[in-house]
């Protein structure tokens, strides 16, 4: 596997993966592909931009396909730019159980410490979503708090906890 941040050039294959993550797992991310298919090529494009505060990782396979993504924003405030949020977090169905999460996530972990003055990582995840926060306490997340019916799809409401990552 191959982990880099996107850039640009990577638009299309981003598109394509996020809207199958929305479409595959609409309970676990805040939007829908319904919203998202409607984004303009130019909309996905600035959001995948990177820069020194936000950026999304990409885990390229041996074929070269884009096969799981995870993004990474900072907050800006002057009073939060010590916390970053992890959103985002997808692999795809045929690259799941075989470390591609974790190994997705020590990269980004390894590229927030490295943002000065950065002090934790945040991420909410689905309660109900065992195997991902298996994946996160793995790594030194830890819960502290749970938001009940956080998202609501189809008529059922999804709880989510809220984990942080002290760096």
């Amino acid at each position: 596997m191959n982990i880099r941040i996107l850039k640009e050039s990577d638009t299309h294959l981003y598109q394509e993966v996020r809207l199958n993550a929305l479409k595959i797992n609409p309970e676990a991310f805040g939007s829908t592909h319904e919203k998202e298919v409607e984004f303009s090529l130019e909309t996905v494009k600035e959001r995948i931009t990177p820069t020194r505060d936000k950026y999304i990782l990409g885990a390229f396979d041996d074929r070269k396909s884009l096969v799981g993504i995870v993004a990474f924003i900072r907050e800006n405030n002057l009073k939060t730019r010590h916390k970053g949020n992890v959103f985002g977090m997808y692999i795809a169905p045929g690259n799941r159980g075989h470390g591609l999460g974790k190994s997705l996530m020590k990269d980004l972990i390894s590229r927030a410490k490295n943002c000065d003055g950065l002090e934790q990582i945040n991420l909410t995840v689905v309660s109900e979503n065992d195997f991902a926060k298996k994946l996160y306490k793995s790594l030194g997340f830890v819960v502290y708090g749970t938001e009940r019916n956080a998202l609501k799809y189809n008529g059922h409401y999804f709880d989510e906890d809220l984990l942080v990552l002290t760096i």
